[in-house]
């Protein structure tokens, strides 16, 4: 597929990003998430990231979109940018899933210093089956996520569709 980039985007295709499972996955509920960075070396994180859910007993990687570099939004004042969408399936219920994922940040070193500021991994629900879930900690599908070139931009490349 071809996107037709601006001069400060850039997409990077590495291992693992893009991927499209060829086995089927039998769990229930398949979540798009969306995935970024820019603090350290976020590639690299992403590959661990890939691996780690990959070895997960709670989520199945259906397909993974290559990752765009674009520059920040909100806090300015920080490094570009790395996003990416992961296609998963899971068992779990949204809010089970978000647990399940902020401990994943966690894992990788994430701080929520202020908002939007710079982050070693971001990892945002953005749709969960086709449902529209609206609780204080998580809505679905993710707010503003149609406004944002960082998650558009590599949706525009995953084949699996809710």
């Amino acid at each position: 597929m071809k996107v037709a980039l601006s001069d400060n985007l850039k997409l990077y295709y590495i291992k693992y990003f893009p991927y499209k499972e060829k086995k089927r996955s039998f769990k229930k509920h398949i979540i798009t998430l969306g995935v970024g960075g820019n603090v350290g070396n976020v590639l690299k994180r992403f590959q661990q990231l890939y691996i780690y859910l990959k070895k997960s007993n709670s989520f199945d990687i259906v397909e993974t979109a290559p990752i765009l570099k674009n520059p920040p939004f909100g806090y300015l004042d920080q490094p570009d940018f790395f996003n990416t969408i992961i296609v998963l399936k899971t068992n779990l219920l949204p809010h089970q899933a978000l647990k399940v994922l902020l401990r994943i940040e966690k894992k990788f070193k994430r701080k929520r210093e202020f908002k939007d500021s710079p982050r070693t991994l971001d990892l945002d629900i953005i749709f969960f089956d086709k449902i529209f879930y609206f609780k204080k900690y998580l809505i679905i599908p993710h707010k503003d996520y149609h406004k944002r070139e960082s998650v558009l931009i590599p949706l525009s490349f995953i084949e699996s569709r809710v």
